[in-house]
C-alpha cells in the first residue's frame, strides 16, 4: 500500500467521470482547486487501484474557520474503501497528510463530522476542539457553483498539529 498525492484525472476516474466538463459541480470544484494548488488529493494506492482518499484544502474563501491559507487547513472527503477498513490505512493516510501540512507551516487542521460515529472517530484522531455547527458545505457545490446547504448541519472539528 502506497500513500501518495494524486491528480485531477485520478479524482475524476475515482468519482466515475470521464471528463471534467461532464463532472458534477463538486468534482469540478475539487479539480479546480487541485489544479490551482489550493488543494492536494491524497490517496491510498493498492497496486494502481485507489482504495482511499483525503483532500487537504489550504484556503476556503467562503469560510475561513475551515481553512484560512495561513495556519489552518481543511480536510475533507476522507474515505477508505469498506473492504480495506480496520487495517490502519485511514490513520496512516491522515497522519501523512497532517505531516505534509505541518511541513508547509500549518498549525491546525479542521474536518467536518456529520454524526456521532464520525465525531468519535475524529476525536480519537486528535480533533478535540469543536469549532462550530455548520449548515453549508464549502466544498460541495450546487449547479451555480455555490456551497451546498446542509439542512441537518454538521460539526466542524479542529486539531492542533
Amino acid at each position: 500500500m502506497l500513500i501518495r498525492k494524486a491528480g485531477s484525472e485520478e479524482l475524476l476516474k475515482l468519482w466515475g467521470y470521464d471528463d471534467v466538463e461532464k463532472a458534477s459541480p463538486t468534482a469540478r470544484f475539487f479539480c479546480q482547486n487541485i489544479s490551482s494548488e489550493n488543494a492536494v488529493f491524497w490517496t491510498v494506492d493498492n497496486d494502481g487501484e485507489l482504495i482511499g482518499e483525503l483532500y487537504a484544502f489550504e484556503d476556503i474563501e467562503e469560510d475561513r474557520d475551515f481553512a484560512n491559507g495561513k495556519d489552518t487547513a481543511y480536510l475533507c472527503a476522507f474515505r477508505i474503501r469498506k473492504d480495506y477498513r480496520g487495517q490502519g490505512l485511514g490513520t496512516r493516510l491522515m497522519e501523512t497528510v497532517i505531516s505534509d501540512l505541518r511541513d508547509k507551516g500549518f498549525r491546525f487542521v479542521t474536518i467536518g463530522a456529520d454524526d456521532s460515529e464520525h465525531i468519535e472517530m475524529y476525536e480519537h484522531m486528535g480533533f478535540s476542539e469543536e469549532v462550530k455547527i455548520c449548515y453549508t458545505d464549502p466544498c460541495a457545490r450546487d449547479e451555480n457553483m455555490e456551497p451546498q446547504k446542509e439542512p441537518n448541519g454538521y460539526m466542524l472539528l479542529r486539531r492542533k498539529i
